[in-house]
């Protein structure tokens, strides 16, 4: 996985169960040695590619039912059930619930949690 700037993707805040992710550079040539036009690997259903940024996960509905003692105080922030997924991950995803985006110059997928067949997680990928 290449190095990207810290300060590039710092203003990127990804919404809800979603996560970015940078698609990996799949070879132009297949196994028997014949070579693809650009446009074959991107069409495939199942895709793959690194966490970039992941979203805050499934928010959780505040109860309503402590409302009604007026000595407590109302906790207006919103929680959540976080994903699975964690930047640095390689996702295997469904390339029918992603949606392709650019952004400075380079490719990404906003892939929902539900669309991720997978996850492959190395602690020391990036060391």
């Amino acid at each position: 996985m290449e190095k990207i700037a810290d300060n590039k993707l710092e203003k990127l805040i990804v919404v809800g169960d979603r996560v970015l992710v940078k698609p990996r550079m799949h070879s132009d040539k297949t196994k028997s040695g014949l070579y693809l036009p650009p446009g074959i690997q991107e069409k495939e259903q199942v895709q793959s590619g690194y966490i970039m940024k992941v979203g805050p996960g499934y928010p959780i509905p505040l109860p309503t039912d402590d409302i009604d003692e007026p000595w407590k105080e109302v906790d207006e922030k919103v929680k959540y059930v976080p994903l699975q997924g964690r930047e640095g991950d390689l996702a295997i995803f469904l390339q029918k619930g992603a949606f392709e985006v650019e952004y400075a110059g380079e490719k990404y997928f906003i892939v929902p949690q539900h669309s991720i067949l997978m996850l492959v997680r190395d602690e020391g990928m990036f060391e």
